[in-house]
C-alpha cells in the first residue's frame, strides 16, 4: 500500500483508513481560509451583469474539494499565515479552473457535474462556451487589480498552458503513438499547471525565497501530474461513487490515458489491433473488453507505481522549506493522495 510507505506522524495513522476523516484532517487548519475563498467565490457571482448572475451561481457555487484553493493555503503556510491577498489569489485561481471544468463538459458532452446538471446541459452549449469564457476574464479582471502584475501575467500564462494542454489531448484522442509520446507533457499542462501555479501564487505573496518560490512550483507540478493519472486510473479501476460520472467517460471520447497506453504498448499485435478497434468503435459494451486487456497485461501496478514517483518527487521538492505546520499539510496531502490510490487495489 502506498499510504503505508511513507513515514508519518501519529494524527496521519490513526485515521489513514477513513479517506473521509483523512481528507477533513487536512483542510481542517485551513477552514477559515477556504471559507473566506468560498463567500469570495459568492460574491464574485455578483459582479456579472444581471442575466448572467444564475449561471455564474451554478458555476461558482457548486461544490468540490477545493484542491487549488487548499493548496494556495497550504503554501502559504510554509510562511506565515495566509492572508487576504492570498484569497483572492485562491479565488482567481478557482475561477479559472471552474471555467476549463464549464469547457471541458461542453467538449465531453457531459450531463452532470458534482452531482448538478452541467452548465451545458441546464442552458445549451452556445450559453457553456461563451460564459466560460467570461469567467477566464472576470479571473483576469480580479488578477489585474493587485499593484504588482506578476499575479495577471502568472495567470495569464497558466490560463494558455492548461488550454494549450487540452489542445494537444484533443488533437491526439485515439491516437496511441501521439499520445504515447506526450502523455506526461499534456497532463502536466492540463492539469499539474493550475497546481503549480497555487503553490507558486502563495509563495510569491508570502515573500517566498527564489528558490523557495522554485520548490513549490516543482511540488504543486509534481502532485497534479500525480492527481490527473489517479483521476485516470479512477475512470477505469474505481467506482462510480468514486469517480462521481459513469465510468469510462474517457473512453467515449477517445482520450488514451495511462493504463490504456501501457496496455497497448504490452499488447500483441493481435489484441493491439483489438484495442484500438474497442477505442475507435467506441460503445458502452466496449467498456468490460477493454477491462479484460487492462487486467491481461497487468497495467494498474504500473500505473500506481507512476504516481508514487510523483508523490514522491513532490515530497522531495519540500525538504529545501523549513519545517512548519502548512509543510506537513502538503505532505499530509500527499499521503491523502497515496492512500486513496491504494485503496482502488481492493475495488
Amino acid at each position: 500500500m502506498l499510504a503505508a510507505e511513507t513515514k508519518v506522524g501519529n494524527s496521519q495513522r490513526e485515521h489513514s483508513s477513513d479517506p473521509a476523516r483523512s481528507w477533513k484532517m487536512i483542510v481542517e487548519p485551513v477552514e477559515p481560509f477556504l471559507h473566506a475563498v468560498t463567500q469570495r467565490l459568492m460574491r464574485q457571482a455578483q459582479d456579472f451583469d444581471p442575466q448572467l448572475v444564475p449561471y455564474a451561481e451554478h458555476a461558482l457555487n457548486n461544490g468540490g474539494k477545493h484542491l487549488r484553493p487548499t493548496l494556495v493555503a497550504l503554501a502559504a503556510g510554509c510562511f506565515g499565515k495566509p492572508n487576504e491577498s492570498h484569497v483572492t489569489a485562491a479565488v482567481i485561481i478557482e475561477m479559472v479552473h471552474l471555467a476549463t471544468l464549464v469547457h471541458d463538459d461542453v467538449m465531453d458532452e457531459a450531463q452532470i457535474r458534482r452531482g448538478s446538471p452541467t452548465v451545458a446541459a441546464k442552458w445549451g452549449n452556445e450559453i457553456a462556451v461563451l460564459f466560460g469564457d467570461c469567467l477566464f476574464a472576470q479571473a483576469l479582471k480580479l488578477a489585474s487589480e493587485f499593484p504588482t502584475t506578476e499575479i495577471c501575467r502568472s495567470v495569464a500564462l497558466a490560463t494558455n498552458t492548461v488550454c494549450s494542454g487540452e489542445i494537444l489531448q484533443t488533437q491526439q484522442r485515439r491516437n496511441f503513438v501521439a499520445a504515447r509520446k506526450d502523455y506526461f507533457r499534456v497532463i502536466e499542462m492540463k492539469t499539474g499547471e493550475l497546481f503549480t501555479l497555487s503553490c507558486d501564487l502563495a509563495a510569491f505573496l508570502s515573500g517566498a525565497k527564489p528558490e523557495q518560490r522554485a520548490a513549490l512550483r516543482e511540488f504543486g507540478a509534481a502532485v497534479g501530474t500525480a492527481y490527473q493519472i489517479y483521476d485516470d486510473c479512477v475512470d477505469l479501476f474505481g467506482t462510480e461513487a468514486e469517480a462521481g460520472k459513469s465510468l469510462g467517460t474517457d473512453l467515449a471520447k477517445g482520450k488514451l490515458t495511462w493504463p490504456l497506453l501501457l496496455a497497448w504498448e504490452r499488447a500483441n499485435a493481435t489484441d493491439r489491433a483489438q484495442l484500438e478497434n474497442l477505442i475507435s468503435k467506441w460503445s458502452p459494451e466496449n467498456f468490460t473488453p477493454v477491462k479484460n486487456l487492462l487486467t491481461k497485461y497487468e497495467t494498474f501496478a504500473p500505473s500506481v507505481g507512476e504516481i508514487e514517483r510523483f508523490l514522491a518527487l513532490a515530497r522531495g521538492a519540500l525538504r529545501t522549506l523549513p519545517p512548519s505546520s502548512g509543510q506537513t499539510g502538503l505532505l499530509e496531502l500527499t499521503n491523502f493522495l497515496a492512500q486513496q490510490t491504494a485503496a482502488l487495489a481492493v475495488q
